[in-house]
């Protein structure tokens, strides 16, 4: 769990000890998005947008209790395994006319009938991946303080807007044409994200809409503003979780790597008699070493059927298994056999023949030039590529979950040392 997890996890704790709980965060997460299918249960760095959500409002401390509204199975089951509550949504408050205000009332008709009677009601999107929890946190305290009944996410822009009028001529809109002020001599108007709206809830059940009495804005970070609407957004947002999602430990009892891309640049020296060699990383190997001395089994998983592969696992003292076509059955049976709970394994690859056992493991991750597919995939995108320190980076990041002396001495965090002063080649005797 980490420390954001921790502290909004000990105020719901305090929480349940009163009667109902105070301020609810709502995620209206319906099955049927038309323009991007499945939408609330695909996944960026790793984790579904529902996940997404659900993760922030758990991160915030302002937050006493999370309720996923959905009609849809799958988006139920994802959204318990977050953490959250789940409500089901009937079918008439489903559809693509459907609005959200409807699913927050019946959310909270739905707690009202249980005996709970919430004053806040935070109603987050699972479109906006990158929710920080400080935000909500700063939207939530302005309405219970009494400064605001409505409060909602915003990024500022200095942008000129325009309109083409019916005859296809342009009128500015929130400028006079005539005048081009420098920025700095401007005052910035607000973009509506549609990442969170905070309300008293009586002020919401009266106005049946999420604008009204005192309205606020919380102004967010316009790189973190990013809404899904279309599949390139899915793109958008996976390239850049890996600066906007917060640095975690892997925290897994057993490492799987597949090989070519991985521990190798994904390139062979090939001799005129047919012979392979790869370029590999010593750092690799040191960290690898590392690993095992913490009593973390590791197995390398191949493809391809070839001797080098087996002389560097020998090399290393871990277990390989090479010529493999069904990567995700072959995870799942090694997994059982380990009696490894799957969430608890991690699986770093690099090409689209990887996305199978990145789905059978709790931490999917990808080293830095891995396939788009595979990166928006992983739930980590290491700094460092294949061949080049990545299974060491992937190493030290399992390592620093244990116990101090578990790392011995010359532990390097995430830094891995530069694979050019220490690659080694390893020889296939394999035509």
């Amino acid at each position: 769990m980490s420390s954001q997890h921790a502290a909004g996890a000990g105020a719901r704790s305090a929480a349940a000890g009163s009667a109902t709980p105070r301020v609810v965060a709502v995620i209206p997460a319906r099955g049927g998005s038309k323009g991007v299918p499945g939408k609330n249960l695909r996944r960026v760095a790793g984790r579904s947008l529902v996940e997404r959500a659900v993760d922030a409002c758990i991160a915030a401390t302002a937050i006493d209790a999370v309720y996923v509204s959905t009609d849809d199975v799958g988006i139920a089951a994802a959204a318990r395994a977050a953490g959250s509550e789940v409500v089901e949504r009937p079918a008439d408050l489903s559809g693509d006319t459907a609005s959200s205000e409807s699913a927050l009332l019946h959310a909270l008709d739905t707690l009202a009938a249980a005996g709970g009677d919430p004053e806040v009601v935070v109603f987050v999107q699972c479109t906006s991946p990158f929710i920080d929890p400080a935000d909500l946190d700063e939207a939530v305290r302005r309405v219970t303080g009494g400064e605001a009944d409505a409060v909602f996410a915003a990024v500022p822009t200095y942008e000129f807007l325009w309109r083409s009028g019916s005859d296809g001529q342009a009128s500015g809109i929130n400028h006079d044409a005539a005048y081009r002020p420098r920025r700095q001599d401007r005052e910035p108007h607000f973009r509506e994200t549609g990442a969170f709206y905070v309300m008293s809830v009586a002020g919401f059940r009266s106005a049946r809409h999420r604008f009204f009495g005192r309205t606020q804005i919380v102004p967010v970070a316009e790189l973190s503003a990013v809404e899904i609407d279309h599949d390139h957004d899915l793109v958008l947002a996976s390239a850049l979780a890996a600066a906007l999602d917060p640095r975690v430990d892997v925290d897994v009892d057993v490492v799987i790597t597949d090989f070519d891309g991985v521990h190798t640049d994904d390139s062979a020296i090939v001799n005129e008699d047919g012979y392979e060699s790869v370029r590999v990383s010593r750092s690799d190997g040191l960290g690898i070493e590392r690993l095992r001395k913490a009593g973390v089994p590791i197995l390398i998983l191949s493809k391809e059927t070839n001797r080098v592969v087996r002389a560097r696992a020998a090399k290393l003292g871990v277990e390989v298994l090479h010529g493999i076509e069904a990567k995700a059955e072959v995870v799942r049976d090694w997994l059982q056999r380990q009696g490894v709970d799957p969430a608890r394994a991690a699986y770093l690859g690099n090409d689209i023949n990887d996305l199978g056992p990145m789905r059978e493991v709790g931490w999917p991750v990808a080293v830095a030039n891995a396939h788009p597919e595979v990166r928006q995939a992983a739930r980590l995108v290491l700094s460092r590529s294949g061949g080049s320190g990545a299974v060491r980076e992937l190493c030290d990041l399992v390592l620093s979950r244990r116990a101090p002396a578990t790392a011995g001495p010359g532990s390097t965090g995430s830094a891995a040392p530069p694979a050019g002063a220490d690659g080694a080649l390893a020889t296939s005797g394999s035509r």
